[in-house]
């Protein structure tokens, strides 16, 4: 039996485990993000203060589904006057609570609920 096999074998296996453990040290530093990520807190990698998008971005992704793209309701409220019968805080605590009426709360930052009421109460 030829040594040559054997070397080329420990070689393949030598650079599989050096594989794994790259790779496992890499995502163990990406934990953290991946959680904060879960529970819809900002990564810390966003300076205090800064939001992900601009309000019509954040209503595009979290309730135009139900409010619809232009704000006319659909299967759930219209809201293109909802500044003119709440506040913007009213507004930020049903984004962050939800109603009792069927809409469940959203998962947002309290930066971007605080910008997203604010966005929603200019609409009269």
């Amino acid at each position: 039996m030829s040594r040559k096999p054997l070397t080329v074998y420990g070689l393949i296996a030598g650079l599989g485990i050096a594989a794994v453990i790259l790779i496992s040290f890499l995502g163990a530093n990406q934990r953290e993000e991946i959680l904060l990520a879960e529970e819809g807190e900002q990564v810390e990698d966003q300076q205090e203060g800064e939001t992900a998008g601009d309000p019509e971005d954040v209503y595009s992704s979290n309730c135009a589904a139900c409010h619809g793209a232009e704000l006319s309701g659909g299967s759930a409220p219209d809201l293109t006057q909802i500044g003119s019968k709440m506040s913007a805080d009213e507004i930020k605590d049903i984004i962050l609570n939800g109603t009792d009426g069927g809409m469940p709360p959203v998962n947002l930052p309290d930066t971007e609920a605080e910008e997203l009421a604010q966005w929603l109460e200019e609409k009269k």
